[in-house]
């Protein structure tokens, strides 16, 4: 008989190890598994542990016992708020400056504004940002209806901030600095969850938390940064769900005679999991992401697709013979219902501001368009705020698939992970002595802000993102498939639209992943538990200095992040590439 002791597939007949077809075997040397791990594993597959901090280190700095284990038990969430205190000092400082209308917070600021007030945008003079500045915001609001490009969730986001801290540019900003804030607490969470080690999650956050791109957007009142916030909330409730799900498989799996769970054919084929309601979160949230920017269209297409193939994987860990069919059977149905329909209501019920604004001409662009242009036609049975706002909707996606106006600071996808263009969103020369030029300085500042990574943190990721696909072809870690994923959902699509304009600046939306991957990589570099002494210590030198090269580069371009003004010869050695000025 055959031996099924190194398999979690109890059926018979399975072919031995070594009569796997020539490409498994030829596969090995690149590091793909020689086999199935052990039925006793069962339990750690499903439900992995997560890494126990060891007090050693606080025993070396003299911290008593009792405390250094209380230290530990309470690193999981301790460990995250430090560092998420860290990213909020650094995004909230000096919020206000520059005092000015940045890039394209002329937009967003204002239709922000318009939205929390009408309900829809508005067109505002061409001299509004200099009478907004001047009076504090004390403006009137115009009544003739803009025609805008973007759904209206980020700019109620944004319009929060300034309902609460007033129309300034602290109030516009508020509300993306915040967003930007707790997406740092989300992700070392997320990272926790995902590579069961708090280390690990704490490094990934504070990675996020020195990203230039990502600081600067958290500074800034564009909507990237409120949709980066959504699809890193939904992914986070896409994990916590995997858990959950594959708790209750392993509950459900019987035990054998030594107390080990084992794989149950009927329990992987037939078990039903539920409503699953971090699934309708996720979905929700999606909605959200896009009621921001309808790219986040294709990141619910790919984590949906993501979130089965998570279901495939627990059930057969669990011993299902069929698990597509199964995950089809009883999975697949209810992610549709918690994703695609929620996010259409979700997106649908964002509009209610022009929904309920007066069809008489007065109210949002195209409202009234059912009862002018839109009379007659076949679909006069639908009611015609829904008409109005797909003949909206389809305007708004001829403008955006013929978008080639040329700018300055337009990039193509391909460049974009090695930072070749990053976007100038403020730039002025003050004379010495003014606008905190140093009065000796001999020459003019140059002050900007420049949305542009860390450079060493994406360099870095760009081996990082090697590693993960590595580690997803051929080692089958969910962990890298699921980074893979995140980063192909926001990165990928653009390569569709290399005609059309488009900038760096969109790539904050996979900036948390890109941070996952080099916290990953990092984990590699540092050894895997196990490891020698000697391994260790050399591994995790080397991963600090990769680290504090990082948060040096950081530092090195805070200038150029914050718009403090500095010597024309100090910006200049900052220009490492011809194709940042």
């Amino acid at each position: 008989m055959t031996s099924t002791a190194s398999s979690t597939d109890t059926r018979q007949g399975q072919a031995p190890h070594d009569q796997r077809p020539s490409w498994q075997q030829r596969l090995r040397r690149f590091g793909y598994p020689a086999g199935h791990r052990s039925d006793g594993d069962v339990l750690d597959r499903l439900v992995p542990p997560y890494a126990q901090p060891s007090p050693r280190l606080w025993l070396v700095l003299g911290v008593p016992r009792t405390l250094a284990e209380r230290i530990g038990r309470w690193s999981g969430w301790g460990g995250p708020l430090l560092v998420t205190l860290m990213a909020g000092l650094m995004r909230f400082w000096h919020l206000g400056s520059p005092k000015a209308v940045i890039f394209d917070e002329t937009y967003y600021a204002k239709d922000a504004w318009a939205l929390v007030h009408r309900g829809f945008e508005v067109n505002w003079d061409k001299n509004a940002n200099d009478l907004i500045l001047q009076k504090a915001g004390h403006v009137g609001i115009p009544s003739d209806a803009a025609y805008v490009v973007h759904p209206p969730v980020g700019k109620y986001v944004i319009g929060l901030g300034e309902l609460i801290f007033g129309f300034d540019p602290f109030g516009w900003r508020f509300m993306t600095a915040l967003l930007g804030t707790l997406s740092v607490l989300l992700l070392c969470r997320i990272g926790r969850r995902v590579f069961r080690s708090t280390f690990l999650g704490c490094l990934a956050g504070a990675l996020m938390a020195v990203d230039g791109l990502h600081f600067v957007m958290s500074r800034t009142s564009l909507l990237d940064g409120v949709l980066m916030f959504f699809v890193l909330a939904a992914f986070g409730c896409l994990v916590i769900d995997r858990d959950k799900s594959r708790e209750k498989l392993a509950a459900a799996l019987p035990m054998d005679a030594d107390g080990r769970v084992r794989p149950d054919p009927h329990v992987g084929d037939s078990l039903r999991l539920g409503w699953r309601p971090w699934r309708w979160a996720a979905g929700l949230l999606l909605g959200l992401a896009i009621g921001t920017k309808w790219n986040g269209l294709y990141i619910l297409a790919a984590f949906c697709v993501m979130a089965l193939l998570w279901d495939v994987g627990a059930r057969k860990v669990a011993g299902a013979w069929h698990p597509y069919r199964a995950v089809l059977k009883h999975d697949t149905g209810i992610t549709f219902l918690a994703t695609v329909p929620v996010a259409v209501a979700v997106y649908l019920f964002s509009w209610i501001g022009w929904i309920l604004s007066p069809t008489d001409g007065t109210g949002g662009y195209f409202r009234n368009w059912a009862a002018t242009d839109g009379k007659g036609g076949s679909w006069t049975f639908l009611p015609d705020w829904l008409r109005s706002l797909w003949h909206y909707e389809h305007e708004v996606y001829e403008f955006h698939v013929g978008l080639s106006s040329p700018h300055t600071y337009q990039s193509n996808p391909w460049s974009w992970i090695v930072l070749g263009r990053p976007v100038s969103y403020f730039y002025e020369s003050p004379s010495p002595g003014a606008d905190g030029c140093p009065a000796d300085a001999g020459q003019k500042c140059a002050r900007e802000v420049l949305a542009i990574g860390t450079p060493v943190l994406w360099w870095a990721a760009c081996f990082a993102i090697l590693f993960v696909l590595w580690r997803w072809a051929f080692r089958r870690d969910w962990r890298a498939g699921a980074i893979a994923c995140g980063i192909a959902a926001g990165y990928l699509p653009w390569f569709m639209y290399q005609e059309r304009t488009i900038f760096l600046f969109y790539a904050v939306v996979f900036v948390p992943f890109l941070c996952l991957a080099v916290a990953m990589l990092i984990g590699a570099i540092i050894g895997p538990p196990g490891s020698t002494d000697t391994r260790r210590v050399i591994g995790s030198a080397a991963a600090g200095v990769l680290v504090l090269l990082i948060a040096w580069n950081f530092i090195y371009f805070w200038p150029l992040y914050t718009g403090t003004a500095i010597p024309i010869d100090s910006w200049r050695s900052r220009m490492w590439l011809d194709t940042w000025v």
